[in-house]
């Protein structure tokens, strides 16, 4: 047992750094420029990368490579901050993958990002967003804005524009400013809005939105708003389903609302009385 716990008792890290020759030696080459520089990916050994992908997935390639995907995502300012509601499901084509899909990434205790398009594209650099974030607040003692964070994110992806990306997402929080929304896509393209959908879902959950929004709703109002209109996108369009998952972004950071599975959604809106046709 003894010899157990000394072979344990000091780690090789602490026993390198004993004296101030040593830690020299240890930082000797240590680079922070190379070690937090922004990731690189190989890509295909051609003369132009974006005609090669275009070649084989444009509709009239022989062998065509379809990548396929859905869903639905939304979010809204309101006087109470903002609403950000996503549906839970991840399909690829006719095939539903998963029902329980996390589509809101959160950043920091004050940021949040949402996945549509291809998965792992959105995962990764929104999770590098959050690492970029945290080095920022490390570096200036304060909290990054909303808009430095989509603009780092839409830098970031830009590097990789046209080389088969598949992101359309929306990054919000609450900074110094109040509350602020931002969509950023694969192409670098950079937005501030008051209200976006994206997704294949869209277009449905708009209808709802653009019927129901205010600014001065309440936040009930407004969290019923978000979660009915997620509900009509997944009812309507094939590719969204699962759950509707609904945050609410506030002064004092995000809060998760609840998880609402849509099969008990559609009775409750079904039992609910219809208004009049005007």
């Amino acid at each position: 047992m003894d010899t157990l716990v000394s072979k344990y008792a000091n780690s090789a890290s602490s026993a390198s750094f004993d004296n101030a020759d040593n830690l020299g030696e240890n930082l000797a080459g240590w680079d922070a420029a190379t070690k937090f520089a922004l990731p690189a990916f190989d890509i295909p050994m051609v003369a132009n990368p974006t005609d090669f992908l275009r070649a084989h997935t444009d509709a009239s390639a022989e062998n065509r490579i379809r990548i396929q995907h859905g869903t639905t995502t939304l979010a809204f300012k309101f006087q109470g901050g903002i609403i950000v509601a996503v549906d839970s499901r991840a399909s690829g084509g006719s095939y539903i993958a998963s029902q329980t899909v996390k589509k809101v990434i959160e950043i920091n205790p004050y940021l949040l990002g949402t996945m549509a398009g291809g998965a792992a594209d959105c995962q990764y650099w929104e999770r590098e967003l959050g690492r970029r974030c945290r080095l920022y607040e490390l570096r200036n003692k304060e909290r990054i804005s909303v808009a430095a964070a989509s603009k780092i994110l839409s830098n970031m992806v830009y590097d990789y524009k046209g080389m088969g990306l598949s992101m359309g997402t929306m990054i919000t929080g609450w900074d110094k400013t109040g509350p602020a929304l931002f969509y950023v896509d694969s192409d670098g393209t950079r937005m501030r809005g008051e209200r976006f959908s994206v997704g294949s879902g869209s277009t449905f959950a708009y209808g709802v939105l653009d019927t129901g929004y205010d600014f001065n709703l309440s936040v009930p109002d407004a969290i019923e708003l978000g979660r009915r209109a997620i509900y009509h996108a997944t009812h309507r369009d094939a590719y969204s389903g699962g759950s509707v998952n609904v945050f609410h972004v506030k002064e004092t950071g995000w809060e998760f609302i609840g998880n609402y599975d849509v099969g008990e959604l559609h009775w409750h809106y079904h039992a609910q009385p219809k208004g009049a046709i005007v």
